[in-house]
C-alpha cells in the first residue's frame, strides 16, 4: 500500500513547514521544530499542517499561534508565538492535498474496493490451502516419528 503524499517523509509538501524552527528550547538549548512541538502537544503533524494550509494565511497564523501558546511553560518564549506563527505559516503550501474520498463515495471507488476485496480473499484462500496441505504432509510423515514414509512389512521376513 502506498502512502498518501502528505505522509511521505522524504517527499511531503509539508516538510519545510514541519522542520522549520519554532525557536530554541530554554531548558536544553536545542532547536524546537514545528514537528516536535506538534508531537509534544499530541497533535498529528501532517494532519495539522494540512488543516492549516487550507486556511487563509492570517487565520492559519492565528491558529498556529494558539497552538504554540499551548506548549508547556519553560520550553520556549510563548510571548513570541504570534510573530513566530506568522513566520512559520510562510512555509506552508497554499492548500493541502485533496482528501481521499470515503468508501462508497463513487462508483469507481466502489469498483476498486470490490476488486481489492476479491484479490485479498483469493490470497487468503491460497494461503489456507497451502497451510492445510502442509498440515496433512506433516501428519503423513509423523506417523512413525520418522521423516520417511511409513512402509508395510518386509515380504522377505514373512514366514
Amino acid at each position: 500500500m502506498t502512502l498518501r503524499p502528505e505522509y511521505r517523509l522524504g517527499h511531503s509538501e509539508y516538510n519545510r513547514f514541519l522542520h522549520a524552527s519554532v525557536g530554541v528550547e530554554k531548558k536544553i538549548g536545542a532547536e524546537l521544530t514545528v514537528l516536535s512541538a506538534f508531537v509534544r502537544l499530541g497533535i498529528d503533524p501532517w494532519q495539522e499542517a494540512a488543516r492549516l494550509s487550507d486556511f487563509p494565511r492570517k487565520a492559519a497564523a492565528q491558529a498556529l499561534a494558539e497552538t504554540l501558546a499551548a506548549l508547556p511553560d519553560g520550553i520556549w518564549d510563548a510571548s513570541q508565538s504570534e510573530a513566530t506563527a506568522a513566520r512559520l505559516v510562510s512555509w506552508l503550501p497554499e492548500r493541502s492535498t485533496l482528501a481521499i474520498p470515503l468508501p462508497g463515495g463513487s462508483a469507481r471507488q466502489q469498483l476498486r474496493t470490490g476488486k481489492n476485496m476479491k484479490s485479498s480473499a483469493r490470497a487468503w484462500l491460497a494461503w489456507g490451502v497451502l497451510a492445510l496441505a502442509l498440515f496433512f504432509l506433516i501428519q503423513y510423515f509423523a506417523t512413525d516419528m520418522n521423516l520417511e514414509p511409513a512402509r508395510g512389512k518386509d515380504p522377505s521376513t514373512q514366514e
